[in-house]
C-alpha cells in the first residue's frame, strides 16, 4: 500500500469513517452554498477542511490517545474558566492542540475576505489573525484591504467588556488566555457575513500576537452569552437564538450545519431550562438529573450533578471537547454499569478509557442523559468507540481529569452527533432532538 493511500486510512481510522464512504467523498462537493441563514460545518479534520494533521497518526491506538491528550487539555482550560483563572498545562514530549472541533466559514470585511474559524460555545469573544501578527499562521485577514474596517476606541463600551483592555494612544486592545496560548489584539469592527446575512460593524480582536500553538489558525467565532458573543451582537437579527447539528462520523464530508435565528429552527424538539451563572455567564448550564444505562438508573449522588453558582458546579453543554467527561463519581456509576451487563469477558483500557472489551458490547444498547423535561438518549455510535483494525470497542466518556477543579460535567460533541441542539436564550431553554445531520 502507498504511503499516502495509508495515511488517508489512518485518518480515516482517526475519524471513524468507513472506507467504503470515504472512496465517493469527490462525488459530491465539499462547501455547499449557504443559504438563508444557515451555515455548514466541518469537522476540522474533515476531507473537506483546509486544516489536516500534519503528522497523521501511525495507529487507531495513537489517533484516539492523541484525541484524549486534546480532550485533557481542553477540560483543564473550560476548568480554569470555572475557577476564574488561568490553568496552562504542561505538555510533556510533543505539542498538545486544544482548538475547538469545527469550523464555519465566515467573511470579514469589504471586500470580502473567507476565514474559516472554529465554533466554540464556551467563548464570547470573536478574532482573527491580522497582517503583520507576530506567531499567527499564514492565512491572516489584510485589514487595510477592508473598506470597512476600523479600530475600537478607548471610550468605545466594548471597551470595557473585553479581557484586560489597555489603550495605546487612541486604540483599545486587549489581552487574553485560549487553552494552552496568549494572544494580544486589538478592538476592532468591520462586516461580518454569515451564510447571507451581512452584519456591519461586528466587533472582534484583530489579533497582532500570539504565544503558543493552541489557537485556531483562522480565527474563533464565540458562540457563547457574554456581551461580545454572536448572540449578544446580533439580537435584532437572529434574536439569541440558534443551532448546530454535528455530523456522526460516518458521514459524508463530515459535515453539519448551524441554523442561525428562530427561523428553520425544528418544530418538534424537547427542551430542558437553561441555567445562569452569573460569574460564568459564558456557558450553558443544564439541570442534569440523572443518568440511565439500558433500562436503569444508575446510582449517582445528587451532589454530583447539582448546579452550583458559587464554585461553577453542574453541566454544560461543550462544541470543542470531544468525549463527556463526567466528574468521577457520576461516571464510576456509569462505568460500573456498563461493566455489570458486560458480565465475565475481560475488560481492558486504552490511554484514559479504562472500560474497553475486544468482544462486542451489544449487551449495552443505549445510554440516555437525564434532564429536567427531557431525555437525550445515545445510540451506541455516540457512546463506543470502535477499531476496525483491531476489534477493539471502549466506552466514549471519561471521568474529569485529575488536579484541577473538577466539578463540571461536560457534555462533547461525540455525545451530541446527530441530534440538532437548540440554544434559545430568550426563552432560557435548551432543545434536543434526534437528527441525521447531514448537509
Amino acid at each position: 500500500m502507498k504511503t499516502s493511500t495509508l495515511r488517508r486510512c489512518l485518518l480515516c481510522l482517526l475519524l471513524h469513517v468507513l472506507v467504503s464512504l470515504a472512496q465517493g467523498l469527490d462525488s459530491k462537493p465539499c462547501h455547499k452554498q449557504d443559504h438563508d441563514s444557515t451555515i455548514q460545518i466541518l469537522h476540522v479534520h474533515s476531507p473537506c477542511s483546509p486544516f489536516q494533521p500534519p503528522s497523521p497518526p501511525s495507529s487507531w491506538e495513537e489517533s484516539v490517545l492523541q484525541m484524549q491528550s486534546e480532550d485533557q487539555a481542553r477540560l483543564i482550560y473550560l476548568s480554569s474558566l470555572v475557577a476564574g483563572k488561568s490553568i496552562l498545562p504542561v505538555a510533556s514530549g510533543r505539542q498538545i492542540i486544544q482548538s475547538p472541533t469545527y469550523i464555519v466559514m465566515v467573511k470579514v470585511g469589504t471586500p470580502p475576505q473567507t476565514m474559516f474559524m472554529a465554533m466554540d460555545t464556551s467563548n464570547d469573544a470573536a478574532w482573527v489573525p491580522c497582517s503583520d501578527c507576530v506567531g499567527c499562521a499564514s492565512a491572516l485577514f489584510a485589514a487595510n484591504k477592508s473598506t470597512t474596517f476600523r479600530t475600537a476606541g478607548c471610550q468605545a463600551p466594548l471597551c470595557k467588556q473585553v479581557p484586560s483592555s489597555t489603550c495605546s494612544g487612541s486604540s483599545c486592545s486587549f489581552n487574553m488566555t485560549y487553552g494552552g496560548s496568549t494572544l494580544s489584539a486589538a478592538l476592532s469592527f468591520d462586516t461580518v457575513t454569515l451564510a447571507k446575512d451581512a452584519v456591519p460593524g461586528y466587533a472582534f480582536g484583530c489579533v497582532q500576537r500570539i504565544t503558543g500553538s493552541s489557537l485556531p489558525p483562522q480565527g474563533l467565532l464565540g458562540l457563547g452569552r457574554g456581551p461580545m458573543s454572536l448572540l449578544s451582537q446580533t439580537p435584532n437579527l437572529y434574536q439569541s437564538t440558534f443551532s448546530y447539528c454535528l455530523p456522526n462520523f460516518r458521514s459524508l464530508n463530515f459535515s453539519g450545519s448551524l441554523k442561525l435565528g428562530p427561523t428553520a429552527q425544528p418544530k418538534t424538539i424537547r427542551f430542558t431550562p437553561l441555567l445562569r451563572n452569573p460569574r460564568r455567564s459564558t456557558f450553558y448550564y443544564v439541570n442534569m438529573i440523572g443518568i440511565r444505562v439500558g433500562r436503569r438508573v444508575v446510582n449517582i449522588l445528587p451532589s454530583a450533578l447539582a448546579f452550583n453558582p458559587a464554585t461553577g458546579a453542574g453541566t454544560i453543554f461543550d462544541s470543542g471537547t470531544v468525549f463527556t467527561r463526567l466528574v468521577e463519581p457520576a461516571y464510576n456509576a456509569v462505568r460500573d454499569e456498563v461493566r455489570r451487563r458486560m458480565g465475565n469477558a475481560t475488560v481492558s483500557s486504552l490511554g484514559g478509557f479504562d472500560t474497553c472489551y475486544s468482544v462486542p458490547m451489544t449487551a449495552v444498547p443505549t445510554v440516555v442523559f437525564m434532564f429536567e423535561g427531557l431525555n437525550m438518549t445515545l445510540a451506541q455510535d455516540n457512546f463506543l468507540i470502535h477499531s476496525t483494525a483491531t476489534k477493539i470497542t471502549c466506552l466514549a466518556m471519561a471521568a474529569a481529569p485529575d488536579g484541577v477543579n473538577s466539578v463540571l460535567n461536560v457534555i462533547a460533541s461525540m455525545q451530541q452527533q446527530d441530534h440538532r441542539i437548540l440554544f434559545d436564550v430568550p426563552n432560557s431553554r435548551l432543545g434536543v432532538a434526534r437528527e441525521l445531520c447531514t448537509y
